[in-house]
């Protein structure tokens, strides 16, 4: 197993930053302004208002974010294939505007009260690995609503969970994220952020020995934490090697989910077979193998549902977009 660590620095699969984020502060892409104005228009404005309003700004957004329209379409054709310019416009415009009515849904989602329709695909992987009351590691991708799906444990069984996710760019983001997410966390949902610290490892092992869930992204490496060299369409594509730790650590199995979004506050849970981790003499062949199955599940979905695959940096900038 090849191993590789991003100390002090974005990995490679993070949104870029540069000179625009230093200039613009809080009101970066990624700043705390946007989260903020985000979850304001959602609890004032009408419901009604919320469609309109993203085709409104999806133009805007795809004329402004070059480096993120140019990033999309050289991700969708490693996804897709190669495309002429107009249906490489089209396969931006429209995962733009689904990123907009993911951000919209995720705060109607944790600040209102408004009613989600929720289908539920292939229960039976959900059922085989929660009905004996094994902790389990679930993971997803920046695919769809990929934070829903983390909420289903606990308003369908009552199950605790804990979703790990990664620091946001800004820090003032990442604590407002803490307060808006701290209305729903209640006794059964948990929020972490990645640090890092051995310790946070340590607890989310006991708690998935306890029967616990952990919930988290396993898509992108965090900076500062250890990769997993693997495969996404074809081209090499490293991935964090934490899910696979956590479950061969406790003994638990992995579940693939993803939310995919089919409609307005409507979306259909997808569970996948369950991975389980072997525990053999060669550690890294044990987790190379767990995360190479995890990496085919992502390309699985990502191909299920290409629009809603929300990868904003350009993943393989060394190959040809078409």
């Amino acid at each position: 197993m090849r191993q590789v660590a991003y100390p002090g620095e974005r990995p490679p699969h993070a949104p870029e930053t540069g000179w625009s984020a230093r200039l613009l502060g809080r009101f970066h892409a990624t700043g705390v302004f946007w989260y903020r104005l985000n979850r304001w228009l959602v609890t004032a404005a009408p419901d009604w208002l919320m469609a309109p309003m993203i085709a409104v700004l999806t133009p805007f957004a795809y004329a402004v974010l070059v480096r993120v329209r140019r990033a999309i379409g050289a991700n969708l054709a490693a996804a897709l294939g190669p495309a002429g310019f107009l249906e490489r416009q089209r396969r931006c415009l429209r995962t733009i505007r689904n990123c907009g009515m993911c951000l919209i849904e995720r705060y109607e989602r944790f600040s209102t009260d408004r009613p989600f329709a929720i289908e539920l695909e292939a229960l039976e992987h959900w059922r085989a690995v929660a009905d004996g009351g094994r902790g389990f590691v679930m993971v997803t991708a920046h695919l769809g609503l990929y934070e829903a799906g983390s909420m289903v444990p606990v308003a369908k069984e009552a199950r605790r969970v804990h979703l790990v996710r990664e620091p946001e760019l800004d820090p003032r983001a990442q604590a407002f994220m803490r307060e808006t997410v701290a209305a729903v966390e209640g006794t059964h949902y948990q929020m972490h952020f990645q640090t890092g610290d051995p310790l946070q490892a340590v607890a989310l092992v006991e708690a998935l020995e306890r029967g616990e869930i952990v919930a988290i992204q396993a898509d992108r490496p965090h900076a500062g934490g250890k990769s997993v060299a693997a495969t996404l369409f074809g081209r090499a594509f490293p991935l964090p090697a934490g899910p696979a730790v956590l479950a061969r650590t406790a003994r638990v199995p992995i579940l693939p989910v993803f939310a995919l979004r089919e409609g307005r506050r409507r979306f259909r849970l997808v569970f996948r077979p369950p991975i389980e981790v072997r525990r053999s003499a060669d550690r890294g062949a044990d987790l190379s193998a767990a995360i190479e199955r995890v990496a085919g599940e992502i390309e699985y979905a990502i191909r299920r549902a290409p629009n809603q695959w929300f990868a904003f940096r350009e993943l393989w900038p060394d190959r040809p977009s078409r």
